[in-house]
């Protein structure tokens, strides 16, 4: 039973100051699965070494995307290890041999946090879906459903289903990233607009989207180069843009 705090610090530095010099990392798999349980931040740290154990040491999780999954709350796009979730997600779910239902259960519920997420997370997470639809095919139904969302009389999606294969995401349409192309920031509009048309193959690199921050997005926009936008259709005539204004005959618009 550790404090929260010390918690945190052990798995912020457990994959690569502890781990790989132990002679049998595999001790500490109970460890590991028991903090990923925890919940909040504890679990999105602990999976830093799960990976490690997963990938180098045969570790089996038999629950382990059920757990990634329930793992994805709105406070997902304001923690401060944001990065390393997403990073660490983007491996977990590069595999094609992930059946369609759990990615399409995943790509539903991103999009559907998507909708109060701030605009930094925003322009991380929409080139994040749309590398899953490239890497499974199958799940492009969301976008392409014959009649779209209009023909639907309400979403099939459950939101609140703790299993992947019983949220009915396949059936569902992706009209949340649809919303966000009448979103207030342009960039965040012009990146939902990409699903409009086919995907390029390559997949885009998120790798400097991760980190992306408020300020960074503000700075941006403040030092664009402005452009002398006319704010007025019609030519004012006479001083107080009345015709035959009395006015106009002393006095004159230079």
């Amino acid at each position: 039973q550790l404090p929260t705090g010390l918690y945190k610090k052990v798995l912020v530095i457990l994959h690569d100051s502890v781990l790989p010099y132990m002679n049998e990392p595999t001790l500490m798999m109970d460890f590991l699965t028991v903090a990923y349980g925890i919940g909040g931040a504890i679990s999105l740290l602990a999976l830093n070494g799960l990976f490690i154990l997963i990938h180098q040491h045969n570790l089996e999780y038999p629950d382990f995307y059920k757990k990634l999954y329930s793992l994805l709350d709105p406070s997902i796009y304001h923690v401060k290890y944001r990065a390393r979730f997403f990073h660490l997600t983007d491996l977990f779910l590069s595999s094609s041999h992930l059946p369609a239902y759990l990615v399409a259960a995943f790509i539903k519920r991103l999009s559907r946090l998507a909708l109060t997420a701030p605009p930094e997370s925003l322009l991380m997470i929409i080139p994040f879906i749309c590398n899953l639809f490239r890497r499974h095919p199958a799940c492009k139904v969301l976008v392409h459903r014959p009649g779209g969302p209009g023909d639907m009389s309400e979403d099939p999606y459950i939101m609140e289903a703790e299993e992947p294969s019983e949220s009915r995401a396949l059936e569902s349409s992706l009209w949340e990233i649809q919303s966000l192309q009448n979103h207030y920031h342009p960039d965040v509009a012009k990146a939902a607009a990409v699903l409009n048309q086919s995907l390029s193959e390559m997949e885009d690199d998120i790798s400097g989207l991760l980190e992306l921050s408020g300020y960074e997005l503000f700075d941006k926009e403040v030092k664009k180069k402005a452009i002398d936008v006319p704010l007025e259709f019609e030519q004012i005539r006479g001083l107080f843009g009345k015709k035959n204004d009395i006015f106009a005959e002393h006095f004159s618009l230079d």
